[in-house]
């Protein structure tokens, strides 16, 4: 960490004297750093934010007023233990989002990737990993332990129960209630719960997957979602699939690492 400028931090922010501030580090008024916190370099913090530690927050983030990061999990087991969160580099979080610290007998940390648009009024909780080039929309809501790949979009009043998984490229429409493992690739639709609704074919496009990497794709869902077939018929297909396409081991590596029903 380089040399705090005091002209960039407003005189009414609260920094902790262990806090560790990098360089071009902007803190608005009203702002409360703790203690074990650190921030990195050029990231910028709006007005009334909470930053609580342990807390490491990477380069070149914007998070904007009164966001709420680094919290006591919401979990009632949660006895005091040294738990963390974990944030990466060039993450915009918006307005009220709120992020919590892991719990200690939950792996003890929650971690964000790179490049993710957090939108105003999400809610990360407790020991959840979420990937890289992520968009959550207003009022995203992550219960705790939730595992989020790469590239995945969650719009606006999206509800995630806890334990689940979502897989890369995975597009969750508004409104949805994800209650079991979403595979890569695949759309949801709200529906009372949520329920799969085809590929994120655009998503994809928009990714610079090719035409036969799609094609292959959606043969995979066809499989496991429109065929009728058992699940472990359908992994059996998705496995035949495989064997040419990369695109669908990795669907088939998330089915068959999962402990929580997919949501089918």
């Amino acid at each position: 960490m380089g040399t705090v400028h005091m002209d960039m931090i407003h005189p009414t922010a609260l920094v902790d004297a262990s806090a560790r501030i990098g360089d071009g580090v902007r803190i608005g008024a009203y702002s409360v750093v703790g203690a074990d916190v650190e921030i990195g370099d050029h990231t910028s913090i709006g007005t009334h934010c909470s930053i609580d530690g342990p807390t490491r927050v990477g380069r070149d983030n914007r998070i904007h007023h009164h966001a709420a990061i680094g919290g006591d999990p919401q979990d009632k087991k949660f006895g005091g233990e040294r738990t963390e969160l974990v944030i990466g580099d060039r993450n915009v979080i918006r307005e009220f989002t709120t992020i919590s610290r892991g719990t200690g007998n939950g792996g003890g940390i929650t971690r964000i990737g790179d490049d993710n648009w957090l939108l105003a009024y999400t809610h990360i909780a407790h020991d959840c990993m979420i990937g890289s080039y992520c968009v959550f929309s207003n009022n995203a809501t992550l219960a705790g332990h939730v595992e989020v790949g790469d590239h995945v979009i969650l719009s606006g009043f999206v509800g995630v129960h806890q334990f689940c998984r979502i897989g890369a490229h995975a597009f969750i429409g508004m409104g949805a209630f994800v209650n079991g493992d979403v595979p890569p690739y695949v759309m949801v639709a709200q529906e009372g719960y949520g329920r799969p609704r085809g590929i994120n074919a655009e998503g994809l496009k928009r990714r610079g997957f090719d035409a036969e990497r799609i094609a292959a794709i959606k043969r995979a869902y066809r499989a496991l979602y429109v065929s009728g077939a058992k699940l472990d018929e359908a992994k059996l297909q998705l496995a035949e699939i495989a064997q040419g396409s990369d695109d669908v081991r990795v669907l088939l590596d998330f089915v068959e690492r999962g402990e929580r029903p997919l949501l089918r």
